[in-house]
């Protein structure tokens, strides 16, 4: 697994508090894992600017001898922002779990108690330990929704929103105790918060010209008919063929042609348009589109054309041997492409297998991270990569077999 040292967003009763965490690292033979601190304190910040001047001239802490930690001080403001995906919501776990257990909430809930649990197996929290231990459903967040359902499913799920609703303020206080914020050198917080203006400026300037070329954009490109109904024509190329299909989104959720979690696809756009102006009318999930009848119409008189974006031209061959290969040798791009169809699909036909075998936590996810989302703070993950590519082939051969070639 990759070392790494991630910045993260932790929300606690102060405020979002923004620090350092070092994934599980081997070295010289042991497994070690920390955060921005000392032995008594996690260190975290209200701004990213204070921690920037904190780690660009503090010379005393948890993390100054770890391997990867040479990067951290010349680490842009930008670069020591937390992503999205790295922001936690811990005051606000209560609210999370009084929702019923779908797969987002189940998702959240499962990243927030990881993190809590390192914060506390690191800085020996017990209280944490004991809350995270009383309700078995904790551990089992990780599965995703399939615990949750059913009559023991539904018991485990109110066992553990019970178990938030009681003690989850003696884990906010724990964590409240632990946290300080030392003070920063005050050049290094102003350079730091000269660098967010910069930063700022030069966004701003940029937002406008693209708004600019956007408008110019628009003024000479019409919008296609797929455009128009909200619904792409997709391509997917397997080992066994090159097929096309349809995707939309609603809600922001995935919806593709088919159903039951099986895909409709076609050797080629002629034989999807004819499909759909004869038998494909409906019988399956874009029937749900409220533009759906349009294409319909379009096909009935023979008028639909299927183009295909390169954007959503995704090929799922290679990719495993080039896993095998090693981190230089996967295309950044396919992978990112092969990721997202994987995860879209897995989303639609409820099935979590994908979003759990590539989320950051398990190894093959870090390896696909490293590879799309590129970070200075990171050192290469150590080969071999055996056990990653074939857990990719597994998801690719459980994907393509939901494929029905027509």
């Amino acid at each position: 697994m990759a070392s790494d040292i991630v910045p993260i967003q932790l929300s606690l009763t102060e405020g979002d508090l923004v620090t350092l965490w070092a994934p599980r690292w081997r070295e010289d033979g042991e497994e070690w894992e920390a955060f921005l601190g000392d032995d008594e304190s996690l260190f975290a910040f209200p701004e990213v600017a204070q921690l920037a001047a904190f780690v660009r001239t503090a010379t005393e802490h948890d993390l100054i001898d770890h391997p990867a930690w040479s990067v951290v001080p010349d680490l842009t403001v930008g670069e020591l922002t937390p992503q999205e995906t790295q922001r936690y919501d811990i005051v606000g776990v209560p609210e999370l779990a009084a929702d019923d257990p779908d797969t987002w909430t189940v998702g959240e809930l499962a990243e927030i108690s990881d993190m809590v649990r390192s914060i506390a197996d690191v800085c020996e929290l017990d209280v944490v330990t004991e809350v995270l231990d009383s309700a078995p459903a904790f551990g089992l967040l990780r599965q995703g929704t399939l615990p949750f359902v059913g009559r023991e499913g539904a018991r485990l799920w109110s066992q553990m929103v019970d178990t938030i609703a009681e003690r989850w303020d003696d884990v906010i206080d724990a964590l409240d105790d632990l946290v300080d914020t030392p003070e920063v050198d005050a050049a290094a917080l102003a350079a730091a918060e000269k660098e967010i203006v910069i930063v700022d400026e030069a966004d701003e300037a940029a937002v406008i010209t693209l708004d600019e070329d956007g408008d110019e954009d628009e003024e000479d490109e019409p919008a296609s008919f797929w455009e128009e109904v909200g619904i792409d024509p997709v391509r997917i190329t397997t080992r066994d063929g090159e097929y096309v299909t349809l995707r939309c989104y609603l809600d922001d959720a995935p919806i593709f042609l088919g159903s039951d979690g099986k895909i409709d696809v076609f050797t080629s756009e002629r034989a999807l348009a004819r499909w759909i102006g004869e038998d494909g009318a409906d019988g399956h999930d874009l029937v749900a589109a409220s533009t759906w009848s349009e294409v319909v119409e379009r096909a009935a008189v023979g008028e639909l054309e299927v183009e295909v974006d390169e954007l959503n031209a995704y090929t799922l061959t290679g990719l495993d041997d080039d896993i095998t290969e090693g981190t230089l040798a996967v295309d950044p791009s396919q992978l990112e492409l092969a990721v997202e169809l994987l995860l879209d699909v897995g989303d639609w036909a409820d099935d979590d297998d994908a979003r759990e075998a590539l989320a950051e936590s398990q190894p093959l996810g870090w390896l696909v991270s490293f590879v799309i989302k590129p970070d200075p703070t990171r050192l290469a993950p150590s080969p071999p990569f055996d056990a990653e590519a074939a857990k990719f082939r597994e998801l690719v051969e459980g994907f393509t077999a939901r494929l029905a070639v027509h």
